[in-house]
């Protein structure tokens, strides 16, 4: 097939509306990471695929904070279709090594603390939880106006046909394909294609074109936005410096301030440039003066002004652009994939950015696309694959959706919100030992539910856990031990990392000797699981 010649009747078409027309196998809507990186790999399997970017490269984004899943995604990638920067993008280590030109911070894991209004933090209210055990082998803050060129310039070296300052106008989609019209520097141009992938992130043209219904009503998460970044920002540790030590520095980390009006994540880049940004729910909005709410500095310096410790850090801060607020982050659609078209994650739906859960979706959502345009000879998503598609995205949604709304529940009281979170920390800790040590295969891992979707011990907590907290956050704290207690007992057949375990003192190291002592939760051997201990983040080999 030529896919860059026009028929008589294309052509003709083109002249009388003073049209560029060509003709592709997929048009990618959307030049983030995903984007790029999904168009990347479907030219590698002999595809014809124009990227299509409103703006220019490189800008601002934030989702910024990746995690061992989205770095194993990284890696099943770079092993599959043979991208070499997917795997040293997987470890800082490597990425330093590699890439130093692309900025990127290091993340230890998770750091939580709970302040009160007017108070110093209390150095008992503070959770730690390692995502690796050196520095070497972590997961990286991505700044992302240098990945997401860095995606695109790969993409266009793999043969991809990038087009940026895009404005689409228009998409006919039927059962023969897609035909796209727009504007690129005042010229009109059609695009036909076999199939779309829309990654164009929350309000997609997709979703306008196609007339998809929002299913944002049946969102349990609602919450506000205030972000920056920012230079000139001093450490927890210089602030608080009698903090007792955790399994790594606590800054090196994503870390999150919980606080009475949602909470404040602070992620510290290797070059000194800090990414922070309070996410508020609308009790929290209430709490602020009314006639400030919208105004992104003012409500920026009323946040600051109650809570000293967290002031204390950002009292030389400067920010490197303005201050943004938009009033509700999330979005929520209610189809991701149809006949000749699909969306990646973020493109059908966004919660919000507790937990990190953005890049590790996001990634998931490219494998599994990609895996289903491996058959060449079919040329497009099988049925039964859009439909499989569709539906995980949809339990998948509703799943971080719960976890998210089930961590505001908790935000009140620090037992409840650690017990809580510690969900969340089970669940993805199992995922990676079992993906790096059992389900080794891309095609069984790929399709694997995010964060428990389809674990029989797992799927139906966040949605049990939601439930109790909605009971119990305003009620004597014996009520609240009551739902700790359970939440030990719920993630037991699961917990393979010693979570909920008081000696620890919220404190959690990665542990290797607890591992091999719950080897019967992976339903492996003792011998088995030390046998495979060179998969694991720590001992990880290069490729073959």
């Amino acid at each position: 097939m030529c896919h860059n010649c026009r028929s008589p009747a294309q052509a003709a078409l083109s002249e009388a509306n003073g049209l560029e027309m060509t003709t592709h196998d997929v048009a990618v809507i959307g030049s983030g990471f995903a984007g790029s990186l999904l168009a990347r790999i479907l030219a590698r399997l002999g595809y014809a695929v124009v990227l299509l970017e409103r703006g220019t490269h490189p800008r601002f984004a934030i989702g910024e904070s990746t995690t061992p899943l989205a770095n194993l995604s990284l890696e099943r990638i770079s092993r599959r279709y043979g991208l070499d920067d997917c795997y040293d993008l997987a470890a800082h280590g490597r990425w330093l090594r590699a890439h130093p030109e692309l900025r990127r911070g290091l993340k230890r894991g998770f750091t939580f603390y709970r302040h009160h209004p007017g108070q110093h933090l209390d150095a008992a209210e503070r959770l730690l939880v390692a995502a690796s055990p050196t520095a070497e082998v972590s997961d990286s803050h991505w700044m992302r106006s240098d990945v997401d060129e860095h995606f695109v310039r790969a993409a266009v070296a793999a043969g991809v046909d990038y087009r940026d300052r895009v404005e689409l106008v228009r998409a006919t989609i039927d059962d023969r394909g897609a035909r796209l019209s727009g504007v690129r520097d005042d010229a009109a141009f059609t695009l036909d294609v076999e199939y779309v992938v829309d990654a164009s992130g929350p309000g997609g043209f997709l979703a306008r074109q196609l007339g998809i219904p929002s299913g944002l009503d049946r969102a349990r998460t609602h919450s506000a936005i205030l972000f920056s970044h920012f230079e000139g920002t001093r450490p927890m540790a210089d602030i608080m410096p009698q903090l007792p030590p955790g399994p790594y520095p606590d800054d090196w980390a994503a870390m999150h301030h919980v606080i009475d009006e949602g909470w404040m994540y602070v992620l510290r880049f290797d070059d000194g440039v800090v990414s922070a940004g309070f996410a508020l729910s609308p009790r929290g909005l209430a709490s602020l003066p009314s006639s400030i709410v919208g105004d992104p500095d003012a409500m920026w310096q009323c946040l600051m002004g109650r809570y000293p410790t967290i002031a204390a850090t950002f009292a030389g801060a400067r920010p490197l652009m303005p201050l943004v607020y938009r009033p509700r982050v999330q979005h929520r659609l209610t189809q991701a994939a149809g006949e000749r078209w699909a969306m990646l994650p973020h493109a059908y739906a966004f919660t919000d950015a507790l937990f990190s859960t953005g890049i590790a979706w996001g990634l998931r959502g490219i494998e599994r696309l990609a895996l289903a345009f491996e058959d060449t000879t079919l040329r497009r998503p099988s049925a039964s694959t859009r439909r499989r598609y569709d539906q995980l995205l949809s339990a998948e949604a509703d799943q971080i959706d719960t976890l998210v709304a089930g961590a505001y529940e908790a935000m009140a009281h620090f037992d409840l919100f650690a017990a809580h979170a510690l969900i969340y920390f089970s669940t993805v800790s199992y995922a990676e030992a079992y993906q790096r040590l059992v389900a080794r295969d891309s095609d069984v891992a790929a399709w694997s539910g995010f964060l428990g979707v389809g674990d029989p011990h797992l799927e139906s907590l966040p949605g049990e856990s939601y439930r109790r907290l909605q009971q119990k956050v305003r009620i004597p704290r014996s009520a609240r031990d009551d739902y700790v207690t359970w939440v030990q007992s719920a993630i037991g057949p699961r917990n393979i990392c010693g979570f909920g375990d008081p000696a620890r003192r919220h404190l959690y190291p990665v542990d290797l000797d607890l591992l091999v002592e719950r080897h019967d939760l992976l339903s492996l051997t003792r011998e088995d699981l030390v046998a495979a201990l060179p998969a694991l983040r720590g001992f990880q080999v290069m490729p073959s």
